[in-house]
């Protein structure tokens, strides 16, 4: 698949969003407006980055990666993956293992020990996917709902 990832810009926002509410959000998502101040936001980040997958012109796929300086494990920096969005009509065809075989290599590029993720445990499918790509189950995820 001639599958091109590269990091979003501005004027990807509406195409990103779309991802999102098709394959994350259940239909619902940010204003573009907000969309835009958050992901200005986010360039000011040391590495935080959003990338996106273009496939024949339109835009398919897209994560954020962050990679996290750490003082514990001798300093060793660790990557972590967010927001994994796949066109619906588009999976099953290999992009999400491109675009995760691409922040791997971006991770590893970084010095990054680990990269991490998580997944909502109603998401068998995505489950089933992040194992097929050699993502080990590691411990428990906690989460405290703040809203």
């Amino acid at each position: 698949m001639n599958l091109n990832i590269r990091l979003a810009r501005l004027e990807d926002l509406s195409a990103i969003l779309f991802i999102y509410a098709q394959a994350l959000d259940n239909g619902k998502v940010l204003s573009v407006e907000n969309a835009q101040e958050i992901f200005l936001k986010q360039k000011q980040y040391p590495d935080y980055k959003v990338f996106i997958a273009e496939f024949e012109d339109e835009i398919v796929g897209t994560f954020a990666l962050l990679i996290m300086e750490n003082m514990a494990h001798l300093g060793t920096p660790s990557a972590v993956v967010e927001d994994v969005g796949v066109l619906p009509k588009m999976q099953g065809k290999g992009i999400g293992k491109l675009m995760m075989e691409y922040a791997l290599n971006y991770a590893k590029e970084k010095g990054c020990y680990k990269m991490s993720l998580s997944s909502n445990l109603r998401r068998e499918k995505a489950h089933q996917f992040y194992e097929s790509l050699g993502f080990k189950k590691h411990g428990f995820s906690f989460l405290m709902d703040l809203t």
